[in-house]
């Protein structure tokens, strides 16, 4: 294609997404939780169709050299398959944002206020390996009244295109324009300028990717970003931490799925918790995580290697950690903002005033007290799934679940007055 193609096209989607985006803005609650529902059936049904295209994707990513990492977040199984659908279920099953009464009240020269939930419009996403982010992004988007373009990576091509059919399922099953759910047909990166230019058609951007893609969309986007470049997340051991508790947490934290945004990467521990440390380290090299730490982690077990500068400031997605001492609950608070992203960071303490303050001066999006930092997930908050973290302080924060993708209006109602 050429680029003029690709404006055109891309031009084209925007469009039909704004239009179809007038629809869904009225669209009643059991219309869109008709599409959800009937969407997930149809990836249930077609769950074979599904793994035979994410088995070419597979085999296309080893032809490519792809890290584990990225293979991991690429493959889907029957469970993950499972997964999916449930959660659009889950989906259809949480209250629908779209003009709940935030507040309302009265004022004295008897005009009525009511601040109320409305869809942002249409939302561009652009992620990179996880094709089950082509459900996710869908139903949320569907579900808050918004369409979406959907712009997954390269890699996940033939996975997004084939659970892009079970979505369209859905909508033509409840009666929903098809052009709210569209995916972009070309893996082109001028499709991405191009969507990042559409001030016109898109009211905001969502990048799930990399540090490198996030970056570019963040510098060349002239559509409003929610996003976060990476998720340097740490777990600090706390003086008053519970041994057990602190290996059961650090191990899962670390190596339940490493390729996650929420999986940690440094810990922190307070050095009078220095006899039971040995033990947590020979858990996670058991586990096969290589360890990077501080002179003094180093002295705890021989398989810490010395870290360079670079490890505290490291999004590892791999088996990797890096482990530090610090004197207290304060030297972990300032080395998180110093090398922290402001994505999701843990105490394990059994001091309330540490966890205390630990939750209030930690100024990240995620802030967690005697949990594993895995579970910074929208579905496990609650939300049946997220479109992704956002660490910035404007409008979003966190997971970006069905309100985060919506913004309010006022609606005022008189009885004839006039202002004097």
């Amino acid at each position: 294609m050429t680029t003029r193609s690709i404006k055109d096209i891309m031009h084209s989607i925007g469009e039909k997404a704004k239009a179809a985006a007038g629809l869904l803005a009225v669209a009643t609650t059991d219309q869109k939780n008709t599409a959800l529902t009937a969407s997930a059936t149809a990836i249930r049904e077609h769950a074979q169709f599904i793994l035979s295209a994410n088995t070419e994707d597979l085999m296309a990513a080893e032809d490519k050299n792809l890290s584990p990492a990225m293979i991991d977040r690429l493959k889907l199984d029957p469970s993950r398959i499972e997964a999916i659908a449930s959660s659009l279920e889950n989906i259809a099953a949480l209250p629908d944002p779209v003009g709940t009464e935030m507040a309302r009240w009265q004022r004295p020269n008897g005009l009525d206020i009511a601040r109320v939930r409305t869809p942002l419009g249409v939302i561009g996403v652009i992620y990179e390996s996880r094709p089950n982010v082509t459900a996710d992004a869908g139903a949320l988007c569907l579900k808050s009244g918004n369409a979406v373009i959907l712009r997954g990576g390269s890699e996940s091509t033939k996975s997004s295109a084939a659970i892009h059919k079970a979505l369209q399922i859905g909508l033509e099953a409840a009666g929903l324009p098809l052009d709210a759910i569209q995916l972009v047909p070309t893996a082109d990166r001028a499709a991405v300028g191009e969507m990042l230019t559409m001030t016109d058609y898109i009211d905001v951007i969502v990048p799930r990717g990399g540090k490198s893609l996030v970056a570019r969309i963040q510098a060349d986007a002239r559509v409003p970003v929610f996003a976060h470049l990476e998720g340097l997340n740490h777990v600090y051991i706390d003086a008053g931490a519970d041994p057990d508790k602190a290996l059961n947490i650090v191990v899962n934290a670390k190596m339940r799925r490493t390729g996650i945004c929420g999986a940690s990467e440094t810990l922190l521990v307070h050095e009078s918790f220095a006899s039971s440390l040995p033990a947590i380290l020979d858990a996670l090299a058991n586990a096969g995580c290589a360890l990077r730490g501080d002179t003094w982690a180093c002295t705890m077990d021989g398989r810490v290697t010395p870290a360079s500068d670079d490890d505290w400031d490291t999004e590892y997605l791999d088996a990797i950690l890096a482990v530090k001492m610090v004197s207290d609950t304060q030297g972990a608070i300032a080395h998180i903002a110093a090398h922290g992203s402001g994505h999701t960071d843990c105490i394990i303490t059994e001091n309330a005033d540490a966890a205390e303050t630990f939750l209030n001066l930690v100024d990240s999006a995620i802030v967690m007290v005697n949990a594993s930092t895995q579970f910074a997930d929208g579905g496990e908050f609650g939300m049946g799934a997220e479109i992704g973290i956002a660490t910035g302080r404007i409008h979003a924060r966190g997971p970006v679940g069905l309100e985060q993708l919506t913004s309010f209006k006022y609606k005022v109602r008189g009885t004839g007055q006039v202002r004097p």
